[in-house]
């Protein structure tokens, strides 16, 4: 039997219902189970009723961000796997997912919860041509991959069970307490003032990669997304693009332009930036769909001010700790 401690933590609204009830029983009935459970709810939310009895809950503020980036003094073992409330895990999926993070020599893993190489031929290709993100050939060493225009590129045909990666969907990882806490998350509360904070997996990951720490994406770990959001309406959707591009601008100004020390690769990356923009912005003109532009049009003027205000800094220009 592996020797593995660790202590599963879940960001909720408590508003999953059966979804949440779900991930709670695959965690019980784990090959190596949880030391223990914390979960960390919002403010204001009332306790689910869904339950296996020993979990401990936590009130914290509100937020995508805010609900992850804490100092988990409540946890007492080395390793802690984050969750999402809205996951299944087969009884074995901690247990590869630690053996893989082992035999690879990494610091952290994620499962390839969303698997864009299993996406339409006509998805992955309007997906690139947008610049969001890209399909590459298997080199044998890369999964996923952060963009110069601050989207990514991922593996096309993985063919083993774990690949490096730069980032990952944030609905699941396994890491060392201390490592999670050393990337000080909580630098990364402006993405909080987002209505919907699309993102943030991003940023914690490319922070860890940035750190200095081998990231792994698994192929093969045996989770489903169960997905515990609502079907989207006309007025969500603006909302989520808005957030969507808002957030592309602002991730490329903190850790793609700012980073770059080479003047010709900082022009590079405006070029790359401006070809996102603008394909976001022609596509819907083409469509005919005025209230989007506008939408979109809003975001960036926004992300613009956010820049300027210096809501958002360069990462390059924070205090070192």
């Amino acid at each position: 039997m592996v020797e593995l401690k660790y202590t599963a933590v879940i960001r909720t609204l408590g508003t999953a219902g059966a979804k949440y009830q779900t991930l709670l029983d695959s965690l019980a009935a784990q090959t190596i189970k949880p030391e223990a459970i914390l979960v960390y709810i919002a403010e204001g939310y009332p306790l689910p009723k869904e339950t296996i009895g020993i979990e401990q809950y936590i009130y914290v503020k509100k937020g995508m961000v805010a609900q992850r980036a804490l100092q988990y003094k409540e946890v007492q073992t080395e390793w802690m796997l984050f969750l999402d409330d809205d996951l299944k895990l087969f009884p074995s999926f901690v247990e590869r997912l630690y053996n893989q993070l082992m035999e690879n020599k990494a610091d952290a893993i994620s499962p390839d919860v969303f698997p864009n190489h299993k996406r339409s031929f006509v998805g992955k290709m309007m997906m690139a041509v947008s610049g969001r993100m890209f399909p590459r050939r298997d080199d044998g060493k890369w999964g996923y991959k952060v963009m110069r225009d601050g989207g990514y590129s991922y593996n096309s045909h993985p063919c083993k069970p774990v690949y490096l990666s730069q980032t990952n969907a944030g609905a699941c990882f396994l890491c060392r307490k201390d490592d999670f806490l050393k990337i000080h998350f909580e630098d990364e509360l402006w993405m909080d003032n987002s209505a919907y904070p699309l993102g943030e997996d991003q940023v914690m990951y490319y922070k860890m990669y940035l750190s200095g720490m081998r990231l792994l994406t698994s192929y093969d770990s045996e989770v489903i997304h169960l997905d515990a959001s609502n079907n989207l309406t006309e007025q969500k959707e603006k909302m989520l693009l808005y957030a969507d591009l808002r957030f592309k601008i602002l991730f490329w100004y903190r850790f793609v332009y700012s980073l770059e020390s080479v003047c010709l690769m900082k022009f590079w990356d405006v070029i790359c930036l401006c070809y996102l923009l603008s394909f976001a912005l022609l596509i819907s003109v083409l469509k005919g769909r005025m209230d989007i532009l506008k939408v979109k049009w809003q975001a960036v003027k926004d992300a613009r001010k956010a820049i300027r205000s210096g809501e958002v800094v360069a990462f390059s220009h924070q205090t070192s700790r």
